[in-house]
Order: C-alpha cells, then sequence, then structure tokens
C-alpha cells in the first residue's frame, strides 16, 4: 500500500474508526476496534461529466476545497468545487450508532450555465495477502469485497449502474467501466452510479454506504436483512441522530468553563478542547477501556514502528485527561480491564499491546510502563474517591509493585535470596552472569539504561502503593492481622528503595558543574524527559534549585524560535528539527506548577495556533508552516492538552 502519513480529520462511531485527507480521501477504515483490522488499501471516488475523463473527487487541478466539521460532531463535511465544470459537490461522512456502517452522502448541484450529465464512480482495493486473499462479488446492486475474515458490503438506494471487478486500473482513467462477470478475484474493484442529467441550479443527491461485518459472526440472511433495513433508513434522519448523539456528549464531558467566543484565538481554544473530548471515544475500545495512541500513519515502517496501539505508560496520562473530561467510566475499564488483562504473570507490563488487550509486536522492555500503572490507579482514585475501585485493582498494584523492587534491586545490586517471590520473578530473565532484568529504554523508547524519568515514575508508584494501604490498614487492623503484617514488611522495603533512588539520582544524575538534572547515568543530553521528575511525579520541588537550573538550560537549548519545543538534544528521528507537542504542553504544566501563568500559557498558545484547521493537535509542527507534520490526532497530546488547561 501507499504510505499515507497525515489523517487529516478522523470520524467514528459503533464499531468503526475512519480518517480522511483534508480533500476529503477516505484513508482508512478500522474495524472493529479503533487500531485493528484497517481494509483499505485506498478509496478513490470521482465523476464523470458530459464526456470527460474521470474527475476524482480527492485531487484534480480544477477542484477547490474547504472541509469542516458539524458543530461539535464526529460529522465530515468536504465542499468540493470543480471550477472547470461549476459543479459542487458536497460529501458528507459520518458513522452511524447504531450498527457498522460508514455513511458517504453526496449532494451535487450544478452552477453551470449548460446541463451536466453526472456518473459517479467508485473504485476501492482492500489490503489483501496471499493468507486472506481479497475477492470480490457482485450481488442484489451490493459490491462485495470479502476475505476469508471479514467483507466490507458497498451499496445505495441506487442500482448500480456499470461494475468491474477486475482490471480496473486499466480503464478507471476514462470513467467508463464494464465487466461481463458478477464476482472476480481483484482485491481492487468499481462501480458507477448514474446521477444523471444535472440542469443549470439543479440539485440531485447520492447515498453510498460502507457496512463491514465479521464472516464468522453473521449469517448470510442476517447481512441481506440488515442490508435491506440499512437501504430503508432517512439518511438525512439517521444523520440528525449522530449529530445529537455527538453534541450531547460533547455537552455531557466538558470539565471547564469554555472561552467566550469572542476572539479567532478563543474560538480555536474552544475547538481543540471539543475536538479532544470527540477524538478520545474514537480511539477508545469499548469493552476493554485500551486507548490507542493515534490512528495509524506508517503501516509500511518507513518512519516509524506505527502507532496504533496502547501503550499503558500513554494511556495512563490520557486516562487522567479522560478525568478530566468526566470521562471516569472510560477510565476505570482501562485499569479493571485492560491493565488487568494484560499484566505478565510477574507483575511487569511490556511496551505496547492491542487496544483488545493482545500482545503486539514490541522491541524492548520499559520499566515505567507498570510503574505509571500504580500510579494511575491511585491518581484515578483521588478523583472518584471509589474505594471499592482500589479493592479491586490492588493485587495487581501490588505484584506490579514486587516486580518494581526487584528491578531496583538489580539497579542498586542488591540480591536477597531469601526472597522467593523475586527470585520467581527472575528466572523469566537468564543472563550469562546471574538472573537479571533486561536494560529499559527510555520513555522515547531509543536509548537503553537507568533513566531519570524512569526512576521518577518508580518513586511516583511506590508513594501510591503507601497512600494505598493508609485507606486500608483500619480495615487490616482489624479483620486480617496477616495481610497488615505482609504490607508492613512490604512498606519497610519500599522506604528502603525511596531512599536509595534519591542517593542514586543524586550522585548518578547530576550535572556537578552546572548543577542541572541528567536524564541518564550515559550522557549530558538535554531532554524534557526530565521533568517527569517534577511534573507529574513530584520527586523533586519544581522550585527546587537544580530544577530551576535545568528549566534554564531546556529553555536554552530545546525552544525554537516559534515557541515549541523539542524532544531532546541531537534527536534524530524524522530529522528532529521539529517542535513536539508534548514537550511544549509538559512545559506548559511545569510553569503552571509554579504560578507563571504567563509563560504557561506562552506553550498553550503554540499548541492552538499549530493545531490543525479541525482543532486536532499533531504529534509534532513544523515551525514554518506552524501546521503539523506528524500523527495528527494524538492522543497522548490531546491528553496532555487537557491537563495544562484544567
Amino acid at each position: 500500500m501507499n504510505n499515507k502519513y497525515l489523517n487529516d480529520a478522523i470520524i467514528g462511531g459503533k464499531e468503526i474508526t475512519a480518517s480522511y485527507t483534508k480533500n476529503g480521501e477516505l484513508l482508512r477504515l478500522m474495524y472493529s476496534t479503533p487500531d485493528f483490522r484497517q481494509f483499505l488499501d485506498f478509496f478513490h471516488t470521482g465523476v464523470k461529466i458530459n464526456d470527460s475523463c474521470i474527475i476524482y473527487l480527492h485531487e484534480d487541478q480544477n477542484n477547490r476545497y474547504h472541509q469542516y466539521y458539524s458543530e461539535d460532531t464526529n460529522v465530515l463535511n468536504t465542499e468540493i468545487e470543480n471550477t472547470y465544470f461549476n459543479l459542487k459537490i458536497k460529501q458528507t461522512d459520518f458513522v452511524s450508532m447504531k450498527n457498522s456502517v460508514l455513511v458517504k452522502r453526496y449532494v451535487l448541484k450544478n452552477e453551470n450555465t449548460i446541463d451536466l450529465n453526472v456518473n459517479f464512480l467508485v473504485h476501492s482495493k482492500l489490503l489483501s495477502n496471499p493468507n486472506n486473499m481479497v475477492g470480490s462479488k457482485i450481488e442484489n446492486n451490493v459490491l462485495m469485497q470479502y476475505s476469508h475474515n471479514n467483507t466490507m458490503c458497498m451499496f445505495s438506494k441506487k442500482e448500480i449502474n456499470a461494475h468491474q471487478l477486475n482490471d480496473t486500473d486499466n480503464n478507471i482513467g476514462s470513467g467508463v467501466i464494464q465487466d461481463k462477470d458478477y464476482i472476480g478475484m481483484s482485491s481492487d474493484s468499481s462501480i458507477n452510479y448514474e446521477v444523471g442529467i444535472l440542469k443549470p441550479g439543479e440539485t440531485k443527491e447520492l447515498d453510498i454506504y460502507l457496512y463491514v461485518i465479521e464472516n464468522e459472526k453473521i449469517s448470510a440472511e442476517e447481512i441481506w436483512k440488515n442490508i435491506e433495513n440499512i437501504r430503508k433508513q432517512d439518511v438525512i434522519r439517521e444523520q440528525t441522530s449522530v449529530e445529537k448523539y455527538w453534541r450531547k456528549y460533547v455537552k455531557d464531558h466538558i470539565g471547564i468553563e469554555l472561552k467566550e467566543e469572542n476572539s479567532e484565538y478563543n474560538k480555536k481554544f474552544n475547538k481543540i478542547y471539543k475536538r479532544s473530548i470527540l477524538l478520545f471515544p474514537l480511539l477508545t475500545n469499548k469493552e476493554t477501556g485500551g486507548v490507542a495512541a493515534a490512528v495509524e500513519v506508517d503501516e509500511n515502517l518507513t518512519q516509524c514502528g506505527r502507532y496504533g496501539y496502547c501503550w499503558p505508560r500513554d494511556a495512563v496520562f490520557i486516562t487522567r485527561a479522560f478525568d478530566k473530561v468526566k470521562m471516569e467510566k472510560e477510565t476505570e475499564k482501562f485499569y479493571k480491564i485492560f491493565c488487568k488483562n494484560t499484566q505478565s504473570k510477574n507483575g511487569m507490563w511490556e511496551q505496547r499491546f492491542y487496544t483488545d488487550g493482545r500482545l503486539a509486536p514490541c522491541w524492548g522492555y520499559q520499566i515505567d510502563e507498570t510503574a505509571g500503572v500504580v500510579y494511575g490507579v491511585y491518581e484515578h482514585y483521588l478523583v472518584t474517591k471509589d474505594k471499592k475501585f482500589l479493592k479491586d485493582t490492588l493485587k495487581m498494584c501490588e505484584n506490579a509493585v514486587k516486580f518494581l523492587c526487584m528491578y531496583m534491586d538489580n539497579i542498586l545490586g542488591i540480591h536477597d535470596d531469601s526472597d522467593i517471590v523475586k527470585n520467581e520473578i527472575e528466572k523469566t530473565y537468564h543472563t550469562e552472569n546471574r538472573n537479571k532484568l533486561p536494560v529499559s529504554y527510555d520513555l522515547w523508547e531509543m536509548h537503553e539504561g537507568v533513566h531519570l524519568y524512569s526512576l521518577a515514575s518508580i518513586n511516583a508508584a511506590f508513594n501510591a502503593i503507601k497512600k494505598i494501604y493508609e485507606i486500608f490498614k483500619p480495615e487490616y487492623e482489624e479483620k486480617n492481622r496477616l495481610k497488615l503484617e505482609s504490607i508492613n514488611k512490604l512498606e519497610k522495603k519500599i522506604d528502603f528503595y525511596q531512599k536509595e533512588i534519591k542517593k542514586y539520582v543524586d550522585n548518578n544524575m547530576v550535572n556537578e558543574n552546572t548543577k542541572t538534572l541528567k536524564r541518564n547515568t550515559n550522557d549530558d543530553v538535554t531532554d524534557i524527559s526530565v521533568l517527569g521528575a517534577v511534573v507529574p511525579f513530584k520527586m523533586y520541588g519544581a522550585k527546587e534549585k537544580r530544577v530551576t537550573d535545568t528549566i534554564e538550560k531546556i529553555n536554552m537549548t530545546l525552544r525554537t524560535y516559534t515557541g515549541g519545543y523539542l524532544r531532546f538534544e541531537g534527536d534524530h528521528y524524522r530529522e528532529g528539527k521539529s517542535p513536539w507537542s508534548i514537550s511544549t504542553l509538559w512545559m506548559a504544566m511545569y510553569y503552571n506548577e509554579i504560578g507563571e501563568k504567563k509563560n504557561a500559557q506562552n506553550s498553550i498558545d503554540f499548541i492552538v495556533n499549530s493545531a490543525n484547521e479541525h482543532g486536532l493537535i499533531g504529534e509534532q509542527i513544523d515551525n514554518n508552516a506552524m501546521q503539523p507534520n506528524w500523527v495528527i490526532g494524538l492522543a497522548w497530546a490531546h491528553a496532555m492538552f487537557i491537563l495544562a488547561i484544567s
């Protein structure tokens, strides 16, 4: 498949998440979870007008575009004007909240002085491989593109005027397709709908439905029954219903007082806030609570290791934002279902997972994935004060903490042969020298070693479990003395580890010349991640001298002329020249912590000014264009925005 790096707009609903270019091209269609499976190699639509060749809606030199969401919804509108024929097309895309249907609604208006004879073409290619080949079939005015596992049904209330199941590439450019076969082996096929003659000033409509099914879960009889029911729906009423759903969703989840929209800046600020609320459910697995980092951007692994997975560490930040926008139930589901299901027997969490909880491709071990979960559990409790939630997740947190203790033993060079649990864990990781955990990657997954961010997250996890124990101790004193004894023993170990962590950092992660914090024990590269030791993990006070000196160093080395911040010096990922929204918002959170509202606002202004026209935040920002240039709609970035302004 071709590389499709920028998802300019994202929509979704029941079991479907889809992404688009700024010109309205459907890039990706995910079913039945936000991260798996993606069906489309490409989905191209076009019109043949009078004797013309095909005019692609998403790309033509005579086309003008204007794209926008219906206010406070996940309903996307793309207005396309072909200036050669003076034909205006309004394309509206939305996903039904009732079933797995993506609706593509087209309103065509002739603004010419002559009649326009319009035929509408769709050329769709599904991803196929030798182990899951895609075939096609025309039946009952439906184009069915199917593999062993799934089928995508494309249909309309109109009859298909023509179709081509094989070799479409050879003649689609002419706008004329034809095929005698009703069934074929090709992964790409095309259909034609006759819109007919449009008189000057006349408007006609065409509704196309994409209905995705899992083959083993539904019978052929049910499929055809559902298709007929979908065809019978009043599309305008269905669109109105979807818009009403999302507007209510936004209203129910606003957690701050929005700005008065008396300036373009305030309008953009509110747009980003509301778009964050609308984005979060599109990336969240409704069954498990797992949250995808983003809609996928790089299936071919040309520039990254892919984004369509759930990292526990990222999700800890994201679920903290969930709690700020009244999505507490989703946060609870993440910890009680996703985290419980994905925790390894030894207490740790691997790097990343599919949102359904299955292990995703990984390339390294990261201790902060485990520490972050324990920290996040207590942070959620502080919002809800739900003691039952703590009780339901206590064993999970205790197992994680025991794993963190074992990790610290390895860092500190301690080996306790009497600790049976730790020794069992260590058997999982055998090296030539002795049982030992592998070296952990850093936050950015680029450097192996011992890192300040990781140690700060462990320290925060230890603080969290101690505070959780304080809540349950009175109960154990009365009813479970053995449990209390076990807690006291673990707390004693934790106190020791926390003292040793602070001592280790002081001895190994402070530059003695500049008195600034170092990101790891291997180098003195300025890295925004050292802020984790202050915000959110609070291992250091925000106004301590070594912290303020570190902030000064960050401002001298990582701040760009636009006001955005790089991740770290010498970053080579995608040339390393673009500021990151996460880094910039991290600085905003720090400045809020010390009460420097103006500096915090400067960082927030950078995010507002650089988000795209829909209010979606990019992972990285082009300094010159002040537009996202990588991973648009990054969940972690939107979460940091919510945290920075709340």
